[in-house]
């Protein structure tokens, strides 16, 4: 499964971009954030591996490549699934900024999983517009 979702984010590139790799951005836009934890690597480049911790649940998330503040690109492991996101950013002008999100689901792992995602496909599209939207709203107020 794979879907994009965009957002104009009303800030600079360079000003979304150093946001998006703030931990704190994270607490602000996903619901039951709590942490990053590096694993390896160098925090922030290629290779690097970071626990993602949730409330109920934590991700693995690999850096494939980072080229902010113009694009980012990672696989992302959880128990269910395996993802990758492809964040792009382009500047509109100088003060706005367009950040389109590819999201390729890799693998389902088990069988209620394999059921939701093939009878509510949207339901992951939706939520990742619900991050982008909180993600917009904390860059344009901070």
């Amino acid at each position: 499964m794979k879907f994009v979702c965009a957002i104009e984010i009303n800030k600079p590139i360079i000003e979304v971009a150093k946001h998006f790799e703030d931990p704190q951005a994270l607490k602000e836009s996903q619901k039951d954030f709590i942490r990053v934890e590096l694993i390896s690597g160098v925090e922030g480049e290629a290779g690097a591996k970071c626990k993602l911790v949730y409330k109920k649940f934590d991700l693995i998330e690999t850096i494939i490549h980072n080229k902010l503040p113009n694009e980012f690109y990672a696989t992302y492991e959880h128990k269910s699934m395996t993802n990758t996101m492809l964040s792009k950013f382009t500047a509109i002008n100088k003060n706005k900024t367009k950040l389109d999100t590819e999201i390729e689901y890799l693998e389902f792992k088990g069988f209620v999983i394999k059921l939701i995602a093939k009878l509510f496909p949207n339901m992951f599209k939706n939520q990742v517009d619900k991050w982008l939207v909180r993600f917009k709203a904390y860059c344009e107020k901070v």
